[in-house]
């Protein structure tokens, strides 16, 4: 039976297929009262109004909460809307939604009252997007009896694609991540790096529009993650998809996006948007520039309002990466 082929992962299936079946407009989910205010207040530093425009609009949240049933308020009247071909990262402390934000826009998660948007998507019977969403956790889940070949067919089986009719897409993405070599070996023989770009290779094959990430680098040593973070980054601009990753880490923010949403906690919610424009290359190269200074030291004084640390209370941008 299918059950007895996945992992003990709950969500594990979602990262793989959302549907067949669909037809194209716009998808406005409402639960609990409708709330179309900006979701954040006047008040909150580098709140900036982002511009809607639906023709490039990939998913809007408006005045979306989530109200667990114990009663914690895990979001608060949260309002994103995320472009096609945008690298946003979700920065902030433990609590503060982040996740909760991406299994919502996952569909793995209800909501207590706002809108969930897709302007531009083929939405299917389950109310979701078409194939258009790929999950990566902060875990492989790696399928142990199944070869990296199988565990990155995976998606594209559950779709109905026969292994013949997959092999060139499947051999295509693995050497995306350089790992076409190692197509027939198994999750106990590969590093945790390795691992971790299996997931992302199981997550492209199906070609998603969205790729949602969250803190899939934390357990891994500094050189892996900056290995990883180069890894993506390439992807990101080879393919030309949309990334929404989750991290604890200022540094890693800075690096990777071309636009930082600083989240505060109790209850979750936009403290600060801005984006990051740059003429250079991100490289190792990058990582010593002034220019990338610069970024991790606003990202890092907005953390800090955030978390509310005073700016001069001697909390180093290194700590912050523990903080919480």
């Amino acid at each position: 039976m299918m059950r007895m082929l996945l992992p003990p992962h709950p969500i594990f299936l979602f990262a793989f297929v959302l549907g067949k079946s669909g037809n194209r407009f716009s998808l406005r989910q409402t639960l609990g009262p409708s709330t179309t205010g900006p979701g954040m207040t006047p008040t909150e530093p580098l709140q900036k109004p982002r511009t809607e425009n639906r023709q490039r609009a990939l998913v809007m949240l408006t005045g979306v909460s989530k109200v667990f049933s114990s009663g914690t308020v895990a979001l608060s009247n949260m309002s994103l809307t995320v472009e096609a071909g945008e690298f946003v990262s979700l920065l902030g402390p433990s609590g503060c939604g982040k996740s909760t934000a991406l299994r919502i826009i996952a569909g793995l998660g209800g909501i207590s009252s706002g809108t969930v948007d897709w302007p531009s998507s083929r939405i299917n019977a389950k109310g979701l997007p078409e194939g258009d969403i790929s999950f990566v956790f902060q875990e492989p889940t790696l399928l142990p009896w199944q070869t990296v070949f199988g565990n990155v067919y995976l998606p594209l089986r559950l779709q109905g694609i026969s292994k013949a009719a997959a092999t060139s897409t499947v051999l295509e993405t693995l050497d995306s991540v350089g790992l076409k070599d190692f197509a027939q070996a198994y999750p106990r023989q590969l590093s945790g790096g390795m691992k971790m770009r299996v997931s992302i290779a199981r997550a492209l094959a199906t070609k998603p529009k969205l790729l949602l990430m969250d803190e899939p680098f934390a357990a891994l040593d500094e050189i892996t993650r900056q290995k990883l973070n180069d890894d993506v980054l390439r992807l990101w601009r080879e393919t030309g998809i949309t990334v929404i990753f989750v991290t604890h880490s200022v540094f890693e923010a800075a690096y990777l996006s071309n636009r930082i949403v600083v989240m505060k906690a109790r209850p979750g919610r936009v403290h600060a948007d801005f984006t990051i424009a740059t003429s250079l290359e991100r490289d190792a190269h990058y990582r010593t520039s002034e220019e990338y200074r610069q970024v991790c030291e606003k990202a890092s004084n907005v953390l800090l309002e955030a978390i509310g640390f005073p700016l001069d209370g001697g909390l180093s941008m290194a700590g912050l990466e523990h903080h919480g």
